[in-house]
């Protein structure tokens, strides 16, 4: 009998410590919550702003970037140059920001921010070829050459178009994404950690002991059983 009563009383006093477990819990939830969202909010940006710059940088590639003629006997023969004529170098750029994009989620740490450290010198690569090739005549010159069989003909009236401007924009996003994943990136989530604490620490793992650790550990994702 004393000894049921004991137990009684032993379930009894439990109880209210549960409770203000359950309840620390959902505060430590409630407050890491917020910032967990703001995390995942940058990431959302810096990825965006990487993968658009990258992307638009592909689209652009087959527009044409400077435009001319060539004379031959007389003859006036349209010749232009492309964006991948004029300099391939910031397609090569681009294929690597959507590569380190994906990167992004795999890495964590230092290693996230030699990402964004590569992101951004890879936009900045992109931005400087656009601006090179928005003044460069040398591609539409080889054109007109071969266009009239003869070495050494070069273009007239040669024009450039806007599209190395809107290319050169490109990589300014891809730029900022990858400087916004340098600077913020040890603070974001990895692939493999949903649940984890904002900053890049791991949730310890503690053995549950009554019921509501059980299902605090459900709550993390956690298997109570192991």
């Amino acid at each position: 009998m004393s000894e049921g009563r004991s137990e009684n009383a032993a379930a009894i006093a439990a109880e209210p410590e549960a409770g203000a477990s359950t309840a620390a819990a959902a505060v430590t939830r409630a407050a890491a919550d917020p910032a967990r969202s703001k995390a995942r909010r940058e990431m959302g940006v810096a990825l965006l702003l990487v993968l658009a710059g990258a992307g638009l940088t592909l689209a652009l590639g087959g527009r044409v970037w400077a435009e001319g003629a060539a004379s031959v006997h007389g003859t006036r023969i349209a010749v232009e140059a492309t964006a991948t004529t004029v300099n391939k170098a910031p397609f090569a750029l681009a294929l690597f920001g959507l590569a380190g994009g994906l990167a992004t989620f795999a890495t964590r740490g230092r290693w996230r921010v030699v990402v964004g450290v590569a992101l951004a010198l890879g936009g900045a690569g992109i931005v400087a070829a656009a601006l090179a090739g928005a003044s460069d005549r040398s591609a539409v010159d080889a054109e007109a050459a071969s266009k009239a069989a003869v070495e050494g003909v070069r273009a007239i009236d040669v024009t450039h178009t806007v599209w190395p401007w809107f290319t050169a924009a490109a990589g300014v996003l891809m730029l900022v994404g990858g400087l916004l994943v340098a600077l913020r990136g040890r603070t974001w989530p990895g692939m493999s950690s949903r649940y984890e604490a904002p900053g890049g620490q791991e949730h310890k793992r503690v053995k549950p002991t009554t019921s509501a650790d059980l299902w605090n550990a459900l709550d993390r994702g956690e298997d109570p059983t192991r």
